[in-house]
């Protein structure tokens, strides 16, 4: 009781006391408001960079990931499934794939990456000198 009564004794200097506590409030609240849109902006940045703005065209080779691959499925198993050929695009990011086989089906753009075909080259390994070492 006698805190209480000490504290509020002079009731200018309380009022202006928690007047300026409301003021830093509000100050807070709108400087977590700014924060939180910046966040937003710089996430929402991040996302766009890593989606790959590929460019398709009827009659490419494209690889289809696989996105029904049991997590567990087994080691150093691709998620990427074999070659396909794009017949159609579509507006909004779709193609038509036809797969050798005769399978024809619409997929999201997202889903696909080129596919360049062949084994890469051998390497040249030139010839190299052993010398023995000097005791």
């Amino acid at each position: 009781y006698w805190a209480l009564k000490h504290v509020n004794f002079d009731l200018k200097t309380a009022g202006d006391h928690r007047k300026l506590q409301l003021n830093e409030l509000n100050e807070h609240r709108d400087q977590t408001y700014e924060n939180s849109l910046i966040y937003k902006e710089q996430t929402k940045k991040l996302h766009d960079d890593k989606i790959r703005n590929s460019i398709f065209n009827v009659g490419d080779q494209v690889l289809l990931f696989n996105s029904r691959l049991k997590i567990f499925s087994g080691k150093l198993k691709s998620r990427w499934s074999s070659q396909f050929t794009i017949s159609e695009i579509y507006p909004y990011g779709t193609a038509k794939l036809i797969h050798p086989d005769g399978c024809n089906f619409k997929v999201n753009c997202h889903r696909l990456k080129h596919y360049h075909g062949g084994d890469p080259p051998p390497l040249e390994i030139p010839d190299v000198h052993t010398f023995l070492k000097d005791n």
